[in-house]
């Protein structure tokens, strides 16, 4: 049934198109080259295996996973991978392949790379499977994410009421059966899917395999909406029952974005095999390798745009295998055959939005950084702490890292001390886009203002400048602060690098900004050194008024300004060719929400 075109796509027979409708009695073998002949069809956002494959939809044979994971011999396997690249595609697919609900449909495998080892042949359709999704687990309140979790099983229980016939269970355990898929306020519900698996090995004779996708879904809403205690301890004790306690289980496999730490909710599964974005398991089973992309790009006609498909979806690295493309994105661009922030956009990151919005000093510098194409150094545990994201800033590059926002340029191994220093960046255009637009929401509320503030800063206007910045600054002040503080009492840094970084996204293609960097004999605050010749250059100084030693807010924003020229933070830009005359010097003086401007 299979054919390969000219650039080496192999190729499932293709349905013919005849202008109004597929007519799927229609069949053609086609040889193509860049830009002639006619490419699969693709399907944006189907999860379903069998409906890929059966209408002859794009798809890049990913089989080869189920015999890596089931050689492999692992009794529970967790993959971490970010959103959209495969996880619930590749878990139907396991399903498809393993179920006795498919036994006799081995077929949809026939053409795929699994189906030439005869011992894989006869292993299709052999086990009782129990598949369930969280994906869609993500309520505000504990009890309504406690209660859409049951939902779930008991519609999983539904799948399996054959089972009440006849007297393979007892009575009591037909109780047990209809009073979990009954009752969302059964109080057995962490012992369901154990359950579950003693009535499909009683029936079946055989043990269970069990698929659990997007495992971290209710535990990533938990943290962001406050329930994270309660949450932790309902997934422990079910994860617990089913994966650590479960005589009728055979093998299971999660998938998730993150890699909760093992104290939160997997304390007592020591039968847990952890693959992460940098494990050498699995690492070629999610997402396309750069050869896939290029071979579909020469399939859809658009083999000359690879070096934009690159800049734009490339970048993820899993295990040693670098260029790993974001399937979700590639599959949007070859559907629209334009370049676009797909992938970016089919999430809303609250949780990555109040990470670094509240963040430290730190975190906005780092930011900063990357945000011009720098590279941070980080040591990187993959465990995801969620209670210390708040504390320790390295849980928020890991989580960065974990989400698929961060690429992995290399690593250093301290032998003494066992810890890995990571080289860490955007992880490609698409990435950098999303972060300008989280960055510019910030100032959403005082969008109006905000932009006022930029125009009169570039026109030099300190009247205007004043009066747009305490607009802005009253209207935002507060949420850059966590919350602990009140932002009147205290220095504001989260707001100022927040400013900071709102500077870079609205005038990046005019400067280049910098912050807290050193300069002459002292440090500036922030720093915007023109990319064209007609510009100059601005250097900001910000001061919180001391009481005891500035008597007005006039006299501190005098202050800033003498700092400036005592600390000779200009020597950086004279010394690229810039004249004094156009470096122009404002002093930024703060006193609680309060703001004054003095050049």
């Amino acid at each position: 049934m299979k054919n390969k075109c000219w650039y080496g796509v192999e190729l499932l027979f293709i349905t013919c198109y005849t202008g109004k409708k597929i007519d799927r009695r229609h069949v053609v073998n086609v040889f193509l080259l860049e830009g002639r002949g006619m490419a699969r069809i693709v399907g944006i956002g189907i999860q379903s295996f069998e409906k890929l494959i059966m209408n002859q939809y794009f798809y890049i044979d990913k089989t080869d996973f189920i015999r890596e994971w089931w050689e492999n011999g692992d009794e529970v396997t967790l993959i971490t991978r970010p959103r959209r690249f495969g996880k619930t595609l590749n878990m139907n697919m396991v399903e498809r392949f393993f179920s006795i609900e498919y036994k006799d449909q081995g077929s949809i495998f026939e053409d795929l790379s699994i189906w030439k080892s005869e011992m894989y042949q006869k292993l299709q359709g052999t086990y009782p499977v129990i598949f369930v999704s969280f994906a869609d687990v993500k309520e505000v309140g504990f009890y309504e994410a406690k209660n859409k979790i049951c939902k779930l099983i008991q519609l999983t229980f539904d799948k399996y009421r054959f089972l009440l016939e006849g007297d393979l269970l007892t009575e009591r355990e037909k109780e047990d059966f209809c009073e979990i898929a009954n009752d969302i306020e059964n109080s057995t519900f962490s012992l369901s899917l154990k359950m579950l698996s003693f009535y499909l090995f009683r029936y079946y004779g055989k043990k269970v395999i069990i698929l659990l996708d997007e495992y971290d879904t209710p535990l990533q809403e938990a943290y962001v909406y406050g329930y994270w205690k309660e949450m932790a301890g309902f997934m422990r004790s079910l994860f617990n029952s089913t994966f650590k306690t479960n005589p009728y289980l055979e093998r299971a496999i999660m998938t998730g974005i993150t890699r909760v730490s093992k104290e939160s909710i997997f304390s007592d599964l020591n039968n847990l095999e952890v693959i992460t974005t940098t494990s050498e398991k699995y690492e070629n089973s999610f997402g396309f390798t750069e050869k896939e992309v290029w071979d579909v790009l020469a399939e859809w006609g658009l083999y000359g745009e690879r070096q934009n498909v690159k800049d734009w979806y490339d970048g993820f690295i899993f295990g040693k295998t670098k260029d790993i493309y974001n399937p979700w994105s590639i599959l949007n661009y070859l559907d629209k055959k334009r370049f676009s922030a797909y992938w970016v956009n089919t999430s809303s990151n609250s949780l990555i939005d109040m990470l670094i919005r509240e963040g430290s000093t730190e975190t906005k510098i780092a930011m900063e950084d990357l945000m011009q194409g720098k590279h941070l150094y980080r040591e990187i545990d993959e465990q995801i702490v969620f209670e210390q994201l708040n504390e320790d800033e390295n849980a928020i590059w890991n989580l960065l890292l974990a989400s698929g926002y961060l690429k992995v340029e290399n690593y250093t191994l301290n032998e003494d001390i066992g810890e890995e220093l990571y080289e860490l960046a955007l992880t490609n255009k698409e990435v950098y886009i999303m972060f300008r637009k989280l960055i510019k929401k910030w100032f959403s509320n005082s969008a109006s203002m905000y932009n006022g503030f930029i125009k009169a800063l570039l026109r030099h206007d300190i009247n205007s400048m004043n009066a747009y910045m305490n607009r802005v600054a009253l209207a935002t002040f507060s949420y850059f602060d966590t919350g602990k503080k009140p932002s009147e009492d205290a220095e504001p840094e989260r707001f100022y690098h927040g400013f900071v970084l709102g500077l870079m996204v609205e005038l990046a293609d005019r400067y280049v900004i910098t912050s807290n960097r050193e300069s002459g004999f002292g440090r500036y605050d922030v720093l915007l050194e023109p990319k064209q010749k007609g510009d100059d250059a601005i250097i900001i100084e910000f001061k919180v008024r001391k009481a005891k030693n500035e008597p007005t807010l006039e006299d501190t924003a005098r202050e800033a300004l003498a700092q400036i020229k005592r600390q000779k933070y200009e020597a950086i830009l004279e010394s690229r060719g810039i004249p004094l005359e156009r470096i122009q010097k404002y002093g930024f003086a703060f006193e609680g929400k309060e703001v004054l401007i003095l050049s």
